[in-house]
């Protein structure tokens, strides 16, 4: 079983940058890849990036490419999305999602376990 806590949204302005948090419990985060998503009001929730168990590989989201880059830290069961160059269209509830296996994918149905979610809001 995996929990994971996400932190690290708020309002900022466009062109600003933002890095939330995605803490995991559990001694399995290793061997676990992760993934970030978000869903904005009256739509569907998308793939923003993913990073395999490793840390080694990363997938983004075309709309993102180029500004967000996903980490993680295994000392601390952390990954992290950094986002720079935000827009008023990155507005949405951002969720870290964990799978236990060592690849990453972009489908929100091949990851097993979520946290609640953090806000993250750009607007001037």
């Amino acid at each position: 079983q995996v929990q994971l806590e996400e932190s690290g949204g708020g309002l900022v302005q466009p062109g600003a940058s933002l890095k939330v948090s995605c803490v995991a419990s559990g001694r399995t985060f290793g061997t676990h890849a992760m993934a970030w998503f978000r869903q904005a009001p009256g739509k569907a929730r998308e793939f923003v990036a993913a990073i395999g168990a490793r840390g080694n590989i990363a997938d983004y989201s075309d709309s993102v490419k180029g500004r967000f880059t996903a980490t993680r830290d295994s000392a601390k069961n952390t990954v992290f999305l950094q986002m720079s160059g935000l827009k008023p269209e990155d507005t949405a509830v951002y969720y870290c999602a964990a799978r236990p296996y060592f690849s990453a994918t972009r489908l929100d149905a091949d990851y097993l376990y979520w946290g609640q979610g953090t806000q993250v809001t750009v607007s001037s």
